[in-house]
């Protein structure tokens, strides 16, 4: 299974009122391990960060001279093909990408990845009902150290949101996890090793130990008015 871990930083909570996309950082996780193979760009949105600056940081001058969205649209598209995406609070990062893409025609998000995408803030809320949602708190929460996130940065949350959904789906992983490399080397050896056991010691029950049996269920078949299932139909006869 290839996941991606992505999140994205706007100039603004909306992209029906022309918000865009500025920085976008991605983290892959193949059969839930890093890759180190991730993503990130930032993108100049042809528009004012306005007030978003105070949460992420990034500002108009720094933005000026970054990429165009169309710009790196086709090799955004390639990396997040076919994976499973992991987004903290989806609607808002697909509503922005799929906007972005919708503006130069191409496909969106539920075309080109694996339709059932991993809301961990949907996940938090069945697991912690009541509690906090947010990114700090579930760091908090599964004691992983953010204390390097004094702002909000795609990359640096996508990495953070890696760690976080690992944490919440450790109990998803199977009992041979972190052995699949080595699984056909066990798979051989249990073999050898089954091929080498001594033969089982059989302990059968004494004359004695039969007979004790015996009377034990005649008592329950006495006290059951002839109910005992254990005991054989003639002798219960």
């Amino acid at each position: 299974m290839r996941q991606i871990v992505l999140d994205t930083e706007t100039t603004g909570l909306d992209w029906r009122t022309g918000d865009r996309v500025v920085e976008i950082g991605c983290v892959e996780l193949l059969n839930r391990k890093l890759t180190g193979n991730n993503y990130h760009v930032y993108l100049n949105p042809q528009r004012e960060v306005g007030d978003s600056e105070r949460i992420h940081g990034l500002s108009d001058d720094f933005l000026s001279d970054k990429p165009l969205f169309e710009h790196i649209s086709r090799e955004l598209a390639d990396y997040l093909a076919d994976a499973q995406l992991i987004i903290h609070n989806a609607a808002f990062d697909v509503g922005f990408l799929n906007m972005e893409f919708d503006r130069l025609t191409l496909p969106r998000i539920a075309d080109m990845c694996h339709p059932d995408v991993i809301d961990t803030v949907r996940m938090a809320k069945e697991m912690f009902p009541g509690k906090k949602a947010s990114l700090d708190a579930l760091c908090s929460r599964y004691e992983i150290d953010n204390s390097h996130r004094t702002l909000h940065g795609a990359l640096l949350d996508a990495e953070l949101l890696a760690e976080v959904y690992l944490a919440m789906t450790r109990g998803q992983e199977s009992l041979t996890i972190g052995l699949d490399e080595d699984m056909d080397e066990l798979a051989v050896a249990s073999f050898a090793v089954a091929g080498e056991r001594p033969a089982l010691v059989v302990l059968r029950a004494s004359e004695e130990e039969l007979a004790a049996h015996m009377g034990y269920l005649n008592d329950i078949d006495k006290a059951t008015k002839g109910g005992c299932l254990w005991l054989p139909h003639e002798a219960s006869a």
